[in-house]
C-alpha cells in the first residue's frame, strides 16, 4: 500500500470469506442493518454469471455496491484492477467509513490479502481476513476441502455460522479454535449476527466522554430480544499515557501479544525518540503497520485501543504501563528499528511468509 499523506483519511477494507453456502451474504446484510449510522461499501464476487449475493445486498447499499460476477475475484483481476474498484468506493464524496469484499465461495483468501496489501491506493488500509464456516455442514466441508484448515488458519476472525443447526457445536467450536492461529478470534453466530465492532467502529449515536466511542448496538433490539444471540461479547481497553513510550519496550509487548487479542489502533508518542511525527498503530490480527506522521498540536499523547476476546485488559494495561520510556531527553539511534520493520512498504507485504 502507499503511504499516506498526513492527515488523509484511511478507510479499512475488510474481506468476508468462506465456503459455498456459509452465511456470508447473511452476515453482511446483518452488519448493514446494524451499522450504527456508519456507511459500508462493498465489493460482491458472485462466482456464476447471475449475481444472486449482489441482487441480496444492493437493496441495502444502492450505489455503494460494486458487483463483480462470473469468476473468482483472486483469479479475475490483478491489485491494478481492484485499485480502480476500490477508488470508486473510497472517493471522500461517498462517505463511506468501512468497505468489505465479499468474496466468492470458492476464493481463495490468501490472494485476496496479498491483493489488499499490494494495492497503491493511499486511502485504504487492510482491515482484516475475516472466515465464516458453516458449523452444521463443517465436517464434510473439511473432508471435501481439506484447504479450509489453511483458511482458518489465516484468518483474523472466524465466525462460526448456524450453529442452531449443529448437533454437537461446542465439538464444532472447539475443531476451529485449534485450527486458528492464536492471534485469531473465533465468534459463534446464528444466522450470521455478529457485534459489528468485530469489524469496525460504529459511529455514535451522540457523543460520549471517557469512553470509546462505540454505538450502543442494543438501541436497535431483535424482535425476538437478544437473550438468544449466540455471539460472545469482546472486551476492550482504553490505554492513554502523558509519558512516552520506549519503542523497544512496545515492541516486546506487541510481538508477544496474548491470544484473542484481535485488534489495536491508536497513536504512539515516542518522545526524544521521534520527536517530529507521532506514530499510527493499526493491527489486526497478525497484521500490524505504523504510519508516522507529523505532530498537529499540542497534548503529545499515546492513545491506543484494544479490543479482543477472552482477553485480559487490566493485565493489558499493566503492560502498557510497562512501556512508559523513563529515559532522559537524548534516545538511542537504534531504539526505532524494531518500530521501523513494521513502517508501511509494500514490498515487505509481498515477501510476508505468514500471508
Amino acid at each position: 500500500m502507499r503511504q499516506p499523506s498526513p492527515g488523509q483519511r484511511q478507510i479499512p477494507v475488510v474481506v468476508l470469506a468462506g465456503f459455498l453456502g456459509s452465511g456470508k451474504t447473511t452476515l453482511l446484510n446483518h452488519l448493514l442493518h446494524r451499522s450504527g449510522g456508519s456507511r459500508i461499501g462493498a465489493i460482491v464476487n458472485d462466482f456464476g454469471a447471475i449475481e444472486i449475493d449482489a441482487m441480496a445486498v444492493a437493496g441495502a447499499l444502492g450505489d455503494s455496491t460494486v458487483s463483480l460476477g462470473n469468476g473468482c475475484l483472486c483469479c479475475a483481476v490483478d491489485a491494478s484492477e481492484l485499485d480502480s474498484y476500490l477508488e470508486r468506493l473510497a472517493r471522500p464524496d461517498t462517505g463511506i467509513d468501512v468497505i468489505v469484499i465479499e468474496a466468492s465461495g470458492l476464493a481463495e483468501p490468501q490472494e485476496l490479502v496479498r491483493m489488499l496489501l499490494a494495492s497503491e491506493h493511499p486511502g485504504i488500509v487492510y482491515g482484516g481476513l475475516v472466515e465464516v464456516v458453516d458449523a452444521a455442514e463443517f465436517d464434510d466441508t473439511r473432508a471435501k476441502h481439506p484447504e479450509l484448515d489453511r483458511h482458518l488458519a489465516l484468518a483474523d476472525l472466524v465466525v462460526v455460522n448456524k450453529l442452531d443447526r449443529a448437533d454437537d457445536r461446542d465439538r464444532v467450536l472447539g475443531l476451529v479454535h485449534g485450527l486458528v492461529d492464536r492471534v485469531g478470534v473465533v465468534v459463534p453466530a446464528v444466522y450470521g449476527r455478529i457485534d459489528p465492532e468485530f469489524l469496525f467502529d460504529c459511529k455514535p449515536s451522540e457523543e460520549r466522554i471517557g469512553q470509546l466511542s462505540f454505538d450502543d448496538l442494543h438501541h436497535g433490539h431483535d424482535a425476538e430480544g437478544h437473550s438468544g444471540h449466540l455471539h460472545t461479547a469482546y472486551d476492550s481497553l482504553s490505554f492513554v499515557s502523558e509519558v512516552p513510550l520506549d519503542p523497544r519496550r512496545l515492541m516486546q509487548f506487541l510481538d508477544g501479544r496474548s491470544e484473542g487479542l484481535y485488534r489495536i489502533k491508536g497513536y504512539v508518542d515516542f518522545g526524544a525518540y521521534d520527536v517530529r511525527n507521532r506514530y499510527a498503530v493499526h493491527a489486526v490480527g497478525r497484521f500490524l503497520r505504523f504510519y508516522p506522521e507529523p505532530w498537529a498540536s499540542d497534548p503529545r499523547l499515546t492513545q491506543l485501543v484494544l479490543i479482543g476476546s477472552g482477553i485480559d485488559a487490566p493485565a493489558l494495561g499493566k503492560e502498557l504501563e510497562a512501556c512508559k520510556s523513563d529515559a532522559p531527553h537524548t534516545a538511542d539511534e537504534h531504539g526505532m528499528w524494531g518500530v521501523l520493520r513494521y513502517v508501511q512498504n509494500p514490498e515487505d507485504d509481498l515477501r510476508d511468509p505468514e500471508l
